[in-house]
């Protein structure tokens, strides 16, 4: 499984439970295989059977609960977020658990204070730091938006990091009137992933802030061009105004993908 032969290490897995049902671990290595494989029902099937053969093994419990918040089942994810830290209050990977299930349900103070928690403990953590920042840019506090940006950035490097740490950053920068550090993080976005139409989209909505109508519309013209779907009527300003709308209400694409 270390080394990635999954189909081999799913043979393996197998042969043990046929020797021994109870084995707790066997059961764990399965239901990785199958959530690899998108096999998802039969992935929770053996994490519950996991989680029940070895009385709670914290780090199992933290896993099916957020393969249980993966597919939507809110309450069983939450229930398991709070069975994991009972059992094991100093791990990072059970508060990030409990953040996202308290972000999940609309929570934000409470889930940024999960979050600093799991930070505490470990203080380079890019999915976590990437659902704080979200949250702080959805509730306007832009100096920490950035100051979590910065920090990402130092963990990972900037050019490693996704177009999404460089589109809020220039969004945050726009909002405190650092308009040319803005361009610059927007530009960095688009160069990082010229299919993506979000980052022309927030350099249209800079020009338009700084009266250049001019280079708006070349930037949403980039942004057409890359999502056509985008034309839907003849006033690109209102488009525009249709398409920042959009974007602020969607603010995990391009964001990491969750820690497995």
């Amino acid at each position: 499984m270390h080394d990635d032969q999954w189909e081999v290490a799913e043979t393996l897995f197998t042969n043990a439970l046929e020797q021994s049902e109870s084995d707790d671990r066997a059961h764990w290595g399965l239901a990785e295989s199958y959530w690899k494989h998108d096999e998802l029902e039969l992935a929770v099937k053996h994490m519950e059977h996991a989680v029940r053969l070895s009385a709670g093994d914290p780090r199992f419990v933290q896993r099916l609960g957020r393969m249980y918040l993966t597919l939507g089942r809110l309450e069983e994810a939450d229930r398991h977020s709070l069975w994991a830290l009972e059992s094991k209050r100093d791990s990072a990977e059970a508060w990030a658990l409990r953040g996202d299930c308290l972000n999940a349900r609309g929570e934000a103070d409470e889930a940024l204070a999960a979050y600093h928690r799991a930070l505490a403990l470990q203080p380079d953590y890019p999915t976590v730091q990437m659902e704080a920042a979200e949250i702080y840019r959805r509730q306007g506090r832009y100096d920490r938006l950035l100051a979590t940006l910065d920090r990402l950035q130092e963990g990972i490097g900037i050019e490693q990091t996704p177009t999404r740490v460089d589109v809020l950053q220039g969004i945050a920068m726009r909002k405190v009137g650092r308009f040319e550090e803005a361009k610059r993080s927007f530009l960095r976005a688009a160069q990082k992933d010229p299919e993506d139409d979000s980052p022309h989209i927030e350099l249209a909505t800079l020009a338009m802030e700084r009266g250049d109508a001019t280079s708006a519309q070349e930037s949403f013209a980039e942004a057409v061009r890359l999502n056509p779907s985008l034309v839907q009527g003849q006033d690109w300003m209102q488009q525009l105004e249709v398409e920042q709308a959009r974007l602020a209400n969607d603010p995990r694409q391009n964001s990491l993908p969750p820690i497995r």
